[in-house]
């Protein structure tokens, strides 16, 4: 069975807390403080007016917080990898790369969470002649999301590019 990462979304305090508890899982960020909740948990004493609310989302519904036409995100986002430890950070603003995989056969190598260079093909599509197109990122990066677009049946991979 194939496992899909979490994600967590940027809310309002008002969404995520009714009665001093969370209304579903949730994470507080409260300056370089973290609270990852459960669904009826209450909320810690030391969350200030100024902390952050990120609430469990579908994975699925990732594309919804990225900006198609500027490729940048949304909103601030967590994504726990299925692993459980590794997390990937997402601040509003941070540029994504956008990346079509199109073709007759379409081969997807790399999976979400991991991380792809320059050099490194990331999907390949085959023609209908048979020829085989190796798909490389522009700039290194890390998979957070690969969308499938069901009214054509073609990919588009998001990666979070690197700093230089």
């Amino acid at each position: 069975m194939e496992k899909v990462p979490k994600l967590y979304v940027e809310s309002t305090r008002e969404e995520c807390v009714k009665d001093g508890k969370v209304t579903g899982d949730c994470v507080i960020i409260d300056g370089n403080v973290e609270a990852w909740l459960r669904k009826g948990e209450p909320v810690p004493e030391f969350v200030s007016e100024k902390a952050k609310f990120l609430i469990k989302e579908v994975y699925d519904r990732f594309y919804l917080y990225v900006d198609r036409t500027e490729h940048k995100m949304s909103a601030d986002a967590i994504l726990v990898l299925p692993d459980g430890r590794t997390r990937i950070y997402l601040k509003k603003g941070d540029e994504l790369m956008l990346l079509p995989v199109e073709g007759f056969t379409k081969t997807l190598i790399a999976n979400v969470g991991n991380r792809v260079r320059t050099g490194d093909a990331f999907a390949a599509v085959t023609t209908r002649k048979g020829e085989v197109h190796y798909l490389k990122p522009p700039r290194n990066g890390t998979v957070v999301f690969i969308d499938e677009i069901t009214n054509r049946p073609h990919y588009v991979y998001y990666i979070l590019p690197e700093e230089y």
